[in-house]
């Protein structure tokens, strides 16, 4: 079969002939029909180990063998023809969905379920601030909450970029790509500060972050693009304002931990895709052997919403 091999070292791609990869228990054989782009995946501090060159993808969506269900979800080494995915990962792929929507659903709305609902507790009628807002899961937490009945605050340092994500439903929309924005933040609700933030760039955000927080505001740390892995802490605000701050990660959760998600997702977001309240934001789909330019689109930073390569 034909599958894109990611190298460690310099994070390049490169299209190779594999052998077709074969189930273990408890494991679905997948004809893969399309696969997402994240960005932790080349990034060096990101998802992507040390070792030599493997098949990369992290999620997709095709058909089992033999049964022809149509899966979306988890599914390490999606850049392939074929690939192999835990039952426990399955998720039935609504009829209304292409294979390029289904692919540009599990990593980033598995990643906004757990971070808005499973931890972050977002209510209808609550405020939500989205730094790096026009990035995948940033778009992915913007359509939740509107479906989920929240108001959204986001930064970008693209206008561009912003007035597309009005069209979605942003709320307020603050081009910056400092950590300036805490008095807009305040001003725009009433001074009460948001319920839930996702910071979505990293360290150089997290203390303004801390600021936009209202009493019982809760942060959510998803990701780190801008490489600062280090923060002050305002210890006085996290004690006097009753803070929660948790992290939204995958790397050390076993698959027992990660099942309970994925059954939280199909219980409370999969009817808002299959009824089309909630849609993924697709910004470009590539051909399968374009992959190199999809990795460098994502890289340039020119994208809103997801990135799909069909196969």
């Amino acid at each position: 079969m034909r599958a894109f091999f990611l190298n460690p070292g310099d994070l390049s791609v490169e299209m190779r002939e594999a052998p077709l990869p074969q189930p273990g228990a408890g494991q679905l054989p997948v004809r893969v029909r399309a696969a997402g782009l994240n960005r932790g995946e080349f990034l060096r501090h990101g998802l992507t180990k040390p070792g030599a060159a493997k098949i990369g993808g992290t999620e997709g969506a095709g058909e089992v063998e033999k049964t022809g269900q149509r899966v979306m979800g988890r599914l390490p080494a999606s850049f392939a023809e074929y690939a192999v995915m835990d039952e426990a990962d399955a998720i039935p792929v609504p009829a209304n969905l292409s294979w390029e929507e289904a692919a540009a659903i599990p990593i980033t709305f598995l990643v906004v379920y757990d971070m808005l609902v499973q931890q972050g507790g977002l209510r209808k009628g609550e405020w939500l601030l989205v730094t790096g807002v026009s990035a995948g899961v940033g778009v992915a937490a913007l359509l939740a909450a509107k479906a989920l009945g929240a108001r959204v605050i986001g930064t970008s340092g693209s206008d561009d970029k912003l007035e597309k994500l009005k069209a979605l439903g942003l709320d307020v929309a603050l081009r910056t790509r400092a950590p300036d924005f805490a008095a807009k933040v305040l001003e725009h609700t009433g001074g009460k500060g948001v319920n839930l933030v996702v910071n979505n760039v990293g360290g150089s955000m997290f203390a303004e972050c801390v600021k936009c927080l209202g009493y019982e505001g809760r942060l959510a740390t998803v990701g780190y693009v801008d490489g600062v892995m280090k923060a002050e802490m305002d210890i006085e605000a996290l004690h006097s304002k009753r803070l929660k701050l948790f992290g939204v990660s995958n790397k050390m959760r076993n698959a027992a931990q990660r099942g309970v998600t994925v059954e939280g997702f199909k219980r409370d977001f999969l009817p808002l895709f299959a009824s089309g309240k909630l849609k993924p934001v697709i910004d470009r789909v590539y051909d399968f052997k374009d992959l190199p330019e999809a990795k460098a689109r994502m890289e340039a930073d020119a994208h809103v919403g997801k990135i799909v390569v069909r196969i």
